[in-house]
């Protein structure tokens, strides 16, 4: 990959340039092959041969120059050892500091070395990838299950790397018995120690999690996000971070995310009652709940592209319309008029400000909080899906002031405009606006200065070596191959429209973003349909509707600390999917009414089924979206969180289409009309995921 080799030789350190991963001549020997067994002058069997013994030869320059450079930071540790114990006899505040700082020196020389690891597992990771995309074979697999597992393993050294692990623990350990009470020496084995805080040995953390193929609550619920990272990111000063990072105004982007979620949901158990009320039939609550989403599709990509100028005035204008969109919906009973209803609820669609939200967090919190504001982000939309029908269910009450009727069908939008208000001074008063003269005067290359460079080791790729996921992407890649200045440059550029980022897509990412139509799709028909169904059928209260909703809402988080603290290390992330997209259609064909009574324990288990793995195959999706999708999408107005977002508002909106429609045959047929177009999708992102990833066979 020209983007990739180019950045490869920017940012290698220069006494050790001649250790990294030759990427420029391995990309030219794939491409020889490749016209030698065009030509027929080699045969696979001997490329394969070759390729190996060229992939061993690199490897091995690799390690061994790994190997000589933690030798050379023992020898370093042991000195500073002996330093250590002989002021333990005599303490002396300024020897005290000045042999941490001589750690906290070879902490910054071993995250150059972990640094130079990780360039080095992704360039080895990219060069098999394109050698398995040229000649359609699985290459990949044969060559890390055969070194991977040998007893002599090399490759093992830049997995595990074990002898690193070592030169971490010394490190951690001796700065943390100089840390505070000095003279104290307490160990990090002792519990309760005291947490270690010192910048280097939280960035020595962070690269060896990087490296490793070890998977947290945390991180997978980040990941949700889809707040895409550069691959190599650029060595920027991270004084430039911390000044753009407002605390208070990322918790109002948080709050913004959560009340925009609450006020999406808090009309579900009672649309039906409200369209009913103003001589609708109820299954135009489709229609009413899908108006919101309708008007996210075209809000998202505005409010994206401003983003590019401001965070505080987009804010301000999703504030103020949600504010108008709530009143219009809460007025509309008075005004019998179904019109203004609906009118009200595009009004608040128009105010979806997630895609300002998501750009906040990629562009103005400092990356060693990202990863926690993201999973904030997540975890604020998940409870606002659980507290909207929560909400809804306490409003049960009917009175009026003035000419105002204030009832459940109208108090959600009465509430939710004053949640608005108080949002939108709390907003003027308290959101500042971050300096954009910082980022548009630091150029990814301005410095190579010893911190830019130490700064730039925490910065690397999330993902470990070699992920399972068969296709990897490569569409920053010079097609022509020619390694031309320019072709890198426009290869790199960020997408330019909707049309050109849906281009950059892989097989891959297609299934991914099928399956997230999918899931999107069968949810939106479970949820927005739950009122009319369990009152045909079982004549729930708006309250008993609101409790179901509620519950479900709740499944989010601990689906997802089982997933992302236990399955996902047990299991690949291609396994997971498949399992979760067979329950949604386990769950799918459950809820179906056929000959026997429909009941309560048939609909809530069916539909828990349904929910329930339908969480889980979004986060899991979601994960692997975030891998393969293209490095290009991850900046811009135009990047892989807003892709995703229009492809899952497109599906509620034919989904709450589909509610409406299917309701003049009948509320009889409406469940098992509504569920159908829901298994097709089903069975079909089944089967494009067996054929994408068929290495599971």
């Amino acid at each position: 990959m020209v983007a990739f080799g180019k950045k490869l030789k920017e940012r290698q350190i220069q006494e050790w340039q001649g250790y990294y991963i030759n990427y420029k001549l391995m990309k030219k020997k794939v491409k020889q092959y490749a016209h030698q067994i065009e030509v027929g002058t080699q045969d696979r069997r001997h490329v394969l041969k070759d390729f190996s013994r060229m992939l061993d030869n690199q490897i091995e320059k690799i390690v061994l120059f790994l190997l000589e450079q933690q030798g050379l930071l023992a020898s370093r540790l042991i000195k500073l050892r002996a330093q250590h114990d002989a002021l333990e006899e005599q303490l002396e505040i300024s020897q005290i500091t000045e042999l941490r700082e001589a750690y906290r020196g070879v902490g910054q020389d071993l995250l150059k070395l972990l640094y130079f690891v990780e360039m080095n597992a992704i360039g080895l990771r990219k060069i098999l990838k394109k050698f398995d995309k040229r000649f359609r074979y699985r290459f990949t697999d044969y060559y890390v299950k055969t070194r991977a597992n040998h007893p002599y393993s090399q490759l093992q050294q830049v997995f595990k790397h074990v002898g690193l692990g070592a030169v971490v623990g010394a490190v951690s350990r001796n700065l943390h018995e100089l840390q505070d009470r000095q003279g104290s020496y307490l160990s990090i084995y002792d519990p309760p120690a005291l947490p270690l805080q010192d910048p280097v040995v939280d960035s020595i953390k962070a690269a060896v999690d990087r490296l490793t193929n070890s998977t947290n609550f945390l991180n997978f619920l980040a990941q949700h996000a889809l707040i895409l990272q550069e691959e190599l990111p650029a060595p920027i000063e991270e004084h430039v971070d911390e000044e753009r990072y407002h605390f208070m105004s990322l918790l109002l982007n948080l709050a913004n995310t959560f009340l925009y979620m609450v006020n999406t949901y808090i009309i579900v158990p009672t649309a039906d009652n409200y369209s009913t009320s103003l001589g609708a039939a109820a299954t135009v609550c489709g229609i009413v709940i899908g108006a919101m989403a309708v008007a996210q599709v075209f809000s998202s990509v505005y409010f994206s592209a401003w983003s590019n100028r401001s965070y505080f005035r987009p804010l301000v204008f999703s504030s103020i319309v949600l504010l108008v969109g709530n009143t219009m919906y809460a007025m509309a009973y008075d005004l019998n008029s179904l019109t203004v209803l609906l009118l009200g609820r595009l009004f608040c669609g128009f105010g979806s400000a997630r895609a300002v939200n998501r750009r906040y967090i990629s562009d103005c919190v400092p990356l060693k909080i990202r990863m926690q504001a993201s999973a904030g982000f997540v975890s604020a939309s998940a409870l606002g899906m659980a507290c909207g029908p929560a909400l809804a269910g306490i409003l049960q009450t009917n009175f009026r002031i003035y000419k105002f009727t204030f009832s459940e069908d109208t108090l959600p939008g009465w509430v939710m405009a004053v949640a608005w208000l108080v949002y939108l001074i709390w907003l003027w008063i308290s959101f500042k606006e971050p300096s954009r003269d910082i980022q548009e005067n630091t150029s990814p290359h301005a410095s190579s200065s010893q911190t830019a460079e130490n700064n730039a080791l925490e910065k690397g790729l999330k993902q470990p070596l070699l992920v399972a996921s068969e296709e990897m992407q490569e569409d920053d890649e010079d097609p022509e191959g020619d390694g031309s200045e320019e072709a890198s440059e426009k290869s790199h550029r960020p997408a330019t429209s909707i049309k050109s980022a849906y281009r950059l897509r892989t097989p891959s990412v297609k299934v991914q973003l099928l399956i997230y139509f999918m899931l999107k799709y069968a949810m939106e028909i479970l949820l927005s349909e739950s009122s009319v169904i369990t009152t045909y059928y079982f004549s729930w209260s708006t309250s008993t509707v609101s409790i179901f909703l509620a519950c479900l809402g709740l499944t989010v988080l601990p689906v997802n600390i089982v997933v992302g603290s236990f399955i996902s290390n047990m299991f690949e992330d291609r396994q997971i999917l498949l399992a979760s997209e067979i329950m949604v259609c386990i769950g799918i064909l459950l809820s179906f009414h056929i000959i026997i009574p429909y009941t309560v324990p048939q609909y809530v288990c069916s539909g828990l089924i349904m929910f329930v793995s339908a969480e889980v195959l979004e986060g899991v999706n979601l994960s692997l979206l975030s891998r393969v999708m293209s490095s290009r999408l991850s900046r811009g107005t135009y990047n892989g969180g807003l892709l995703s977002t229009e492809a899952g508002t497109i599906a509620r909106v034919i989904a709450d289409a589909t509610i409406t429609l299917a309701g003049y045959l009948g509320q009889s047929r409406l469940l098992n009309i509504t569920l159908l177009p829901s298994l097709l999708i089903c069975l079909s992102s089944i089967v494009a995921t067996c054929f994408t990833y068929n290495s599971l066979f």
